[in-house]
């Protein structure tokens, strides 16, 4: 069978069988990733991280059917109708990501708190009707049961959505890879190799506990120098708060530029029942253009704010950030938001949770055959370190001139 080439910079010659899956990556649903940067705005910081979605979603798939390759060398029952469902799902686990990737998740689609899930399945439901005379049907009816974690088999979702899953397998060892941060390196390889599944679930055989060790370790110190570096955040959530800025103005009556698709959402208040083909279809249309487009556009309009917000994006002349453990005192506050306008002055909180142990963990093998959560057998990963909670404060205001 003919095959497709693509040479990833970091996982080498990815080749793909053709049929489905590439029919798949030629889909202009697909093609539209290569336009959605994977990291937001942290190529602020990172001037490399300018990788894209369609980047990540290729890596999946080649470490997916390793993953599988491997577990049916073990043993494991995986037909080929289940093979090609779980590819289909990696491949097409973010194409519900708008503009920015996570930064605007919530932001542009207003209303719910749509998550990009929720499109991704709409976006597989649509190709499962386009491609269901020229495929089989029930490989995309299996992909979506997989993705939605409704199929009997529920290792195969937890190679897509868990905490050692093949998305965050390849997303650490490509951001690291992108942003040069070598302390986010992953052994994916190794960890892929000693996987395996005990009644029907997702398990690490010991011997791979140290390269798990590393994993989320890696994990941890990529959101701390990375994920949520002050200066990224304050850009996002400056990004953020333009789109908000353009759509209460909009919503006013003030006429500004956007682009078609861009404009459809600034107008609307969308919940999660009202995705429906013409929503799908101008979200679809949507991706990080339309808001550079629109930037340009509006830093040349007359209201301060939006103007303001703008030019800072556009320029990189960002807001001061701090970023601290304990919420920000009241009298600071107030102190810089009469100095520079309440509207110049915003905070938030950003949640960091690095592992969840429990019934959703990373379960380890043991060569007695007892299955075990990783803080439980490793020495370095105690369940207090792990599963700690934190909330990170974040303040952001104009520099002085």
């Amino acid at each position: 069978m003919k095959q497709k080439i693509i040479n990833d910079p970091l996982l080498g010659f990815l080749s793909i069988p053709c049929g489905l899956l590439t029919d798949l990556v030629d889909h202009p649903y697909f093609q539209r990733l290569r336009h959605i940067l994977q990291m937001g705005l942290s190529s602020y910081v990172y001037p490399g991280a300018i990788h894209s979605r369609l980047n990540h979603s290729l890596g999946c798939l080649m470490l997916m059917r390793e993953a599988l390759t491997t577990l049916r060398g073990k043993g494991v029952a995986i037909s080929n109708e289940e093979y090609e469902a779980c590819c289909t799902a990696i491949l097409l686990h973010d194409t519900g990501h708008g503009p920015f990737s996570h930064v605007l998740e919530g932001t542009v689609v207003s209303g719910d708190f749509i998550r990009h899930e929720n499109f991704s399945l709409a976006i597989m439901q649509k190709l499962a009707k386009e491609f269901g005379d020229k495929y089989n049907a029930t490989v995309f009816q299996t992909a979506i049961s997989i993705f939605k974690n409704e199929y009997h088999k529920p290792f195969l979702h937890q190679l897509i959505s868990s905490q050692l899953d093949i998305d965050r397998l390849d997303y650490l060892n490509r951001d690291s890879f992108y942003t040069g941060v070598a302390e986010g390196a992953v052994g994916a390889q190794r960890i892929i190799r000693m996987m395996n599944v005990v009644n029907d679930g997702l398990v690490l055989e010991e011997k791979g506990i140290y390269s798990l060790e590393k994993f989320i370790l890696s994990r941890r110190l990529m959101y701390m120098q990375v994920y949520i570096h002050k200066t990224s955040l304050g850009a996002e959530q400056l990004l953020i708060r333009t789109v908000r800025r353009a759509r209460e103005l909009i919503l006013n009556g003030v006429p500004l530029f956007a682009t078609d698709s861009f404009l459809f959402f600034l107008k609307r208040t969308i919940y999660l029942d009202d995705i429906d083909d013409n929503v799908l279809q101008h979200f679809l249309s949507l991706d990080d253009t339309d808001i550079w487009s629109s930037l340009k556009a509006w830093a040349l309009c007359n209201d301060l704010i939006l103007r303001t917000f703008s030019e800072a994006l556009l320029k990189r002349r960002l807001f001061k950030s701090i970023l601290q453990n304990t919420p920000f005192e009241e009298n600071i506050l107030d102190d810089l938001r009469a100095q520079f306008g309440k509207e110049f002055v915003f905070t938030e909180e950003i949640p960091v949770e690095i592992y969840k142990a429990g019934n959703e963990g990373i379960h380890i093998l043991r060569k007695d055959g007892n299955i075990v959560d990783i803080t439980s057998l490793s020495e370095l990963l105690n369940s207090e370190f792990v599963n700690k909670k934190e909330t990170k404060y974040l303040l952001c205001y104009p520099k002085k001139s």
